[in-house]
Order: structure tokens, then sequence, then C-alpha cells
């Protein structure tokens, strides 16, 4: 899906020519300095964990483009990640005549990137379990992204850094299921809740 041709693809079901420019642009997005685990690597995975996934969608060419996204405006220091990149991709789309309703609806499905909780409709349900797929990624992956995160966040304390994020780890084992679609529970929970703990575990040591 970062190909050049399933970008087109995604505008061209929706009814509209994809922008000149906004992809290369969002790719610039992804490639910025400051990011390590928010990088086109991030977009890439998550597009490879929503193929086989993708007949779970109702509007799949919106998922995608809310993948596109969902991570695009991304500065550790800021609040209102998603609610800008929400509205980028919404005006971005009414910018190239794209149905109105289908705008509202991507950009509903990047603010439920903000991870509060699990979603109530299937898109955002699916776009939210791709987006949380690395949580059930192999041992050693996981580990790289937790070192993404830390280098992300490296202007936060030692300390300040730990009880943070041993909180947001702790609120996804607190959940009864890291997964809001079967498929993706069937086949990650359960190595996702022992990478969560594993990484719990070391940051509370």
């Amino acid at each position: 899906m970062t190909s050049s041709g399933n970008w087109e693809g995604a505008w061209r079901a929706l009814g509209a020519a994809a922008p000149e420019g906004l992809r290369s642009q969002l790719l610039a997005r992804y490639a910025e300095p400051h990011r390590a685990y928010h990088t086109q690597q991030h977009l890439h995975e998550c597009f490879a964990a929503l193929g086989p996934a993708s007949g779970l969608a109702e509007h799949l060419a919106e998922v995608e483009l809310a993948l596109w996204f969902h991570d695009a405006i991304y500065d550790t220091h800021a609040h209102d990640n998603e609610a800008q990149s929400a509205r980028w991709a919404q005006e971005s789309m009414r910018g190239a005549g794209v149905d109105a309703a289908a705008g509202a609806r991507v950009h509903a499905l990047v603010m439920a990137t903000k991870h509060q909780g699990v979603p109530a409709g299937a898109d955002a349900r699916l776009l939210v379990d791709v987006d949380l797929s690395i949580l059930g990624a192999d041992e050693t992956r996981f580990a790289e992204y937790e070192r993404q995160i830390r280098f992300e966040y490296g202007w936060v304390p030692e300390d300040a850094y730990r009880e943070g994020r041993a909180r947001v780890l702790s609120g996804f084992l607190d959940r009864a299921s890291i997964y809001g679609t079967p498929w993706f529970a069937e086949r990650l929970e359960a190595r996702a809740r022992a990478n969560l703990s594993r990484s719990l575990r070391h940051l509370k040591a």
C-alpha cells in the first residue's frame, strides 16, 4: 500500500484522483529526524498487517487513507497530533472532491488511534488493531520498538519516562482484550500480553 499505485487506487475507490504531491508530503513527514518508530517502517508494517485482514473492512479505501494519515503529524511535545492529522486527511479529501461523509469517517478513524479504549465501529476497530499489531510482534522486533519509542521521548528524564511508559503499557494489559477484533486477538493477543508484561517488568526494575 505504500506504493504509488496502491495509494492512487485508494483515491480512485473514493471517486477522486490522488492530490498531486500529497503522498510525497506524507512520506516526508514519516521521514522526519525526530522519529524512530513512527516512520515509514511503521507505515509499511501497518499495511502488511492490514493486508490479510482487509476483508474485515466496511470501507477499505477509507481505512487505507486513515492509515496513511494517522501519524502524519507527530510531535512528542504536543497533545493534538491525531487531531492535526485527522484534519489534514479530511481537508485533503474535501479538496479532492471526495464525498463529505467519507471524509468525516476518515477523520473519525484517525482520531480513534488516540487509543482511548476500544472503538465502536468495525473499521475503527480494524484500524486500531492494525496500529497496535506491533504489540504482538516477535520478541526481537518488540524490543526494537521499545527502543524506538524511548528515542522519540529522549527529552523525558529516565525516571519520568519509566513511570509514564509503565502507565501506558499497564493500560493495555488492564483491558479485557487488547485487540478489538477476534481476527487480531486470536493471532496476537497472547504474544502482545507477554511482550507488554516483560517490558513492564523491565520498566519497574
